[in-house]
């Protein structure tokens, strides 16, 4: 059923209650709340479902709103599901939930270490230096990339090689990798994939509308994760 553009709906992310057009689709929700819920887990419970979007913004948009309201001190104990908003992201780009992967920049350790896909987090990190890195470089020289034919292409496979059932045990063929983004400096990297068995099989190419819509969420990303890692 086709819903009227013109109308409006009460939304509400966190808290906060706002007034929004209503468009086709909803988005899903991607935060969740510490604290005790009648119908979930006494620690963690899914809360913002009504981040759900009836509305015609951008991605970008969305995720502007949400780090403003994360960093304001309305949020209270509200915390970000990292995955769920990886799945929000795969899901604006048409690509699947482990072809997304969000890499924060230690600069402690001089290293980029997977938030997701989760199945990498524990696997290790990509040490900045690393020159058969795509991550690594994109963070070294804050440059997004896109590769078409990644696979044919030298670099390091392995992550791609880790088996776990929420990860497609094929190879990465096709790749957007870009730098993330706070207060001008980088703190990660987002990488969008396609993976398949072969090139043939890996979908369309990414285009630069496609990174341009990457790069577009890299300064509200940015803030997300920055807030995340509580500082």
């Amino acid at each position: 059923m086709k819903q009227n553009p013109s109308a409006t709906a009460h939304i509400e992310i966190l808290e906060t209650r706002r007034e929004l057009p209503v468009c086709d689709k909803c988005r899903t929700a991607i935060l969740k709340r510490v604290g005790h819920c009648r119908h979930g887990s006494p620690n963690e419970t899914n809360f913002a479902q009504g981040f759900s979007s009836a509305m015609t913004k951008s991605l970008a948009a969305e995720l502007e709103l949400l780090a403003n309201h994360m960093l304001s001190e309305k949020s209270g104990n509200q915390q970000l599901s990292i995955p769920a908003l990886a799945e929000r992201i795969a899901k604006d780009l048409k690509v699947k939930p482990d072809e997304v992967a969000i890499l924060a920049l230690s600069e402690k350790q001089k290293s980029l270490n997977f938030l997701v896909p989760e199945a990498l987090r524990n696997v290790g990190s990509i040490p900045l230096t690393s020159t058969s890195a795509l991550a690594a470089r994109t963070a070294r020289e804050s440059r997004p990339d896109i590769q078409n034919s990644f696979s044919t292409v030298r670099h390091a496979t392995v992550f791609e090689g880790v088996k776990a059932e929420s990860l497609s045990a094929t190879a990465i063929q096709k790749i957007i990798s870009a730098p993330i983004l706070f207060e001008g400096k980088v703190i990660g990297v987002i990488q969008i994939s396609r993976k398949a068995a072969s090139l043939a099989e890996a979908g369309p190419d990414f285009t630069p509308d496609d990174l341009g819509r990457v790069l577009a969420i890299s300064k509200p990303l940015g803030k997300l994760i920055r807030h995340a890692a509580g500082s």
